[in-house]
């Protein structure tokens, strides 16, 4: 299992010692591969070919989110299946990716933004964490992979692409 990293994030290691920690469970090896330009992501697939992966986890990052595109082309290109925190991933060809809605993340932001120019104060306003998750299957990348995509996933997913 392929890891794609970006060594400027901070969170990513982290990221990779979750990763790590529950391939510990598994008979999964771990290939972390760093990149943060265009030409390091395409390094880090021929890498990844190289070290003979099964599929790839794309970190969530600034620079992978812009070349969502890219990274999901190479996927499909190198026969990987992939997966992202980040919706933009599957959207963009991904397989899936499984991660925090976003978009009701900034909303829940900007409810608590005008709390404070209200006159809250930020130490009173309690820590909320994520409430929903979203899964996004990409099935149009799924069938050129040659994969078959269990029918109660499908069910589960909040999204599936064609």
């Amino acid at each position: 299992m392929a890891v794609l990293l970006n060594p400027g994030n901070q969170s990513n290691p982290l990221i990779l010692k979750s990763i790590e920690s529950a391939a510990l469970k598994t008979s999964a090896k771990i290939l972390p591969l760093e990149a943060r330009t265009a030409p390091e992501i395409e390094g880090a697939f021929s890498a990844m070919t190289q070290g003979k992966a099964g599929a790839v986890i794309v970190a969530r990052d600034g620079v992978f989110l812009r070349q969502a595109r890219q990274i999901a082309e190479l996927a499909l290109k190198n026969r990987l299946p992939s997966i992202s925190e980040q919706s933009e991933h599957a959207e963009a060809g991904g397989l899936m990716s499984y991660g925090v809605n976003q978009r009701e993340q900034f909303r829940r932001a900007a409810t608590y933004v005008d709390k404070i120019l209200k006159g809250a104060k930020p130490a009173d306003l309690p820590v909320e964490q994520p409430a929903k998750f979203e899964l996004i299957i990409n099935r149009k990348t799924a069938k050129a992979l040659g994969l078959s995509i269990p029918q109660p996933l499908l069910i589960s997913a909040d999204m599936v692409t064609e």
